[in-house]
């Protein structure tokens, strides 16, 4: 459909009067219009009208009406007056214009503000249609108005179609959501996302999952796609190192600066040859040449990397000479004899022979090693512009988690993921957060994940996906956080429930990287999962390192690829590394992944191919560069 049209009006005394600065219609507008926004994406709104008026029945009418009838406006959206003050008259004059009642939208704004606050219930919004216009009451915070926008919002669209008679749309609608079509355009069935969860009632819970089974390839695409590079910022190169480039470098200086020996050695004329050399005196790194001079039968000593005389045209090794005559207390030497002939330029690094000034030195994105921000210090720079390192945080989820160290209750265990989950973050070079443990409660998980998304770009939790009667947090996203789920099944043991989902919460994108409760399920997917995505948001383009290697011993293989712990050794003269099986290797068994330093790329169960000889070779990803003896 085509851009839908809006009208923004402020309703307020203070703001219409100057006296109070108006923030909601920037919001609104920002919340329609911004497609960086979750709401204006969907919405892709233009605002032709706003205006701010005081809170008087008969302005609001009059506005209302104006912007209906002549200025045929798509959708009005107003903000403010929908209290229970003397002056809160919005509703009052919204019911006096309108020809039908819009309930559903007014409902599906208190149901999601109730769940932010219990004041909600005090809000009188009214929603309904005149002629060809929707108009919806929000109220007037921004903080409220955005709460009570992002539900309604994706069913804006279709009203505008239904109001505007748009068949088309309205039955590409209508089949997008399997909708039983009808000659009354009943929507009972087209439930909004806020809808409370009624999660307690086991008897209604799914039996198979409603997410298709993606393999891990299309699963890394679909993290890749919808993944944004986090913004830039400037630091010392002392705190550079690892992070990645955002911009090319150019050398600020020539390097070297000036004409520098390449040995301990003396500065010579070339043309003098073999010889005797009078020794007129020394320089050494950090002294200036300038003030030097040197004449035919002389030669300066210099030190490696130290400046040589502009007129000198080669440097003799020290080795390549011998003392002719000391000084009379012995400390210098007066006369030495060149061994060797000289040739012209000989261990002598002309100006800018490393690195001309205005060179490029570092092409963007590039992680910065140790070489790196050496060579960034020798060209001269004290900063450096890199990309933001996304801020992660790891969740565990479940009624039967004890933390280490207290007392094992009867039925529980001892959380394991969230230390494995961090420290392994952290071998990568990220500060993750321990976000501790949510119980299986919605209550509880709800406030656990909106204290997570206010302190991280991503939050990785592991539990709660898979088909338990208890695993509720896909559900608790899409309904809580209006997050996108992006997938939910993938074709890999172990790992099959890992979901990758987006939000926008207080106006800028989250993620989710939802792991299984299983600790060498968590253990796996964070690796072919997580760290992708956390190097993807800031730039980091390295990929882990995949080898050839021989199996040891007989591999049973599942229908679905599964990615087997394993110890890769390398022997003197094999042709390819050799990798034992750490055991066991079901998803409950931590123990398979001690010592393990790779992961054994294991193909799909076929009618021809049911299992893996000694000998036969498949691929591995590589955890660490270690080799077990």
């Amino acid at each position: 459909m085509a851009g839908i049209t809006f009208g923004i009006l402020i309703v307020s005394d203070s703001r219409s009067e100057g006296s109070q600065k108006d923030e909601a219609g920037p919001e609104l507008k920002r919340l329609v219009s911004d497609i960086n926004t979750g709401t204006g994406k969907i919405l892709k709104g233009k605002v032709l009208c706003d205006k701010i008026i005081p809170d008087k029945e008969e302005v609001i009418t009059e506005y209302l009406v104006k912007w209906s009838d002549v200025q045929k406006l798509d959708v009005i959206l107003t903000s403010g007056g929908t209290g229970f003050s003397d002056t809160d008259v919005t509703p009052e004059a919204t019911k006096k214009v309108i020809e039908k009642e819009a309930p559903g939208i007014a409902t599906a704004m208190l149901v999601s503000s109730l769940q932010a606050t219990p004041m909600a219930a005090l809000s009188r919004a009214i929603c309904g249609i005149r002629g060809k216009t929707l108009i919806i009451n929000l109220p007037g915070s921004p903080k409220a108005l955005k709460e009570c926008l992002v539900p309604i919002a994706s069913v804006i669209p279709h009203a505008v179609d239904l109001i505007s008679n748009k068949q088309a749309d309205v039955e590409r609608v209508h089949a997008s959501h399997d909708l039983t079509k009808t000659n009354n355009n009943d929507h009972s069935c087209d439930l909004p996302a806020t809808t409370l969860l009624h999660l307690e009632n086991i008897a209604t819970r799914l039996r198979e999952s409603p997410y298709p089974m993606l393999s891990v390839d299309k699963a890394k695409e679909l993290i890749n796609k919808n993944v944004e590079l986090q913004g830039t910022e400037i630091v010392t190169i002392w705190n550079a190192h690892n992070r990645i480039l955002a911009n090319d470098v150019f050398s600020l200086c020539d390097l070297p600066p000036f004409r520098a020996s390449i040995k301990d050695g003396y500065a010579v004329l070339a043309e003098d040859g073999k010889g005797r050399r009078r020794v007129l005196g020394a320089l050494k790194a950090g002294n200036t040449a300038a003030s030097v001079s040197l004449i035919p039968g002389a030669c300066i000593r210099v030190n490696t990397g130290a400046p040589i005389p502009d007129d000198a045209t080669a440097v003799v090794q020290v080795e390549d000479t011998k003392l002719i005559l000391k000084n009379s207390d012995n400390t210098e030497e007066k006369e030495i004899e060149i061994l060797t002939v000289p040739k012209e330029g000989q261990d002598i690094r002309s100006i800018g022979c490393d690195l001309q000034k205005g060179e490029l030195v570092l092409r963007a994105p590039i992680k910065l090693g140790a070489a790196e921000v050496g060579l960034l210090a020798a060209c001269g720079y004290k900063e450096v512009e890199v990309y933001k390192v996304p801020s992660v945080g790891v969740l565990s989820t479940g009624d039967e988690l004890e933390e280490p160290g207290n007392d094992l209750k009867p039925g529980y265990v001892y959380d394991s993921n969230t230390i494995t989950l961090i420290s392994i973050l952290r071998e990568n070079g990220y500060d993750p957060k321990n976000l501790g443990i949510a119980k299986d409660d919605k209550a509880s998980m709800v406030d656990a994940i909106k204290n997570a998304l206010g302190k991280v770009d991503v939050l990785v939790t592991s539990g709660s996906v898979s088909m338990g009667d208890r695993d509720m947090l896909k559900p608790i996203l899409e309904h809580y956080f209006n997050a996108k789920i992006h997938f939910g099944r993938v074709n890999m043991k172990p790992g099959k429930p890992t979901t990758f989902a987006t939000c926008t919460y207080n106006g800028k994108k989250k993620y989710f990287m939802c792991l299984p409760g299983n600790p060498v399920s968590a253990t796996v997917t964070s690796i072919l999962f997580v760290i992708p995505l956390l190097n993807e948001m800031h730039g980091d383009n390295s990929k882990p390192v995949i080898v050839r290697t021989k199996v040891d011993s007989t591999y049973q293989l599942d229908p679905r690829p599964e990615y087997a712990r394993a110890i890769l050794t390398w022997k003197d003269g094999a042709d390819l590394p050799l990798a034992y099986s750490t055991g066991n290797q079901i998803s409950s068994k931590l123990f398979s992944c001690k010592s393990a330093n790779a992961l054994l790329m294991l193909p799909g169960k076929t009618v021809a191919k049911t299992a893996l000889r000694p000998g036969e070779v498949v691929e591995a990803i590589l955890l660490n560069p270690r080799t077990t003896m």
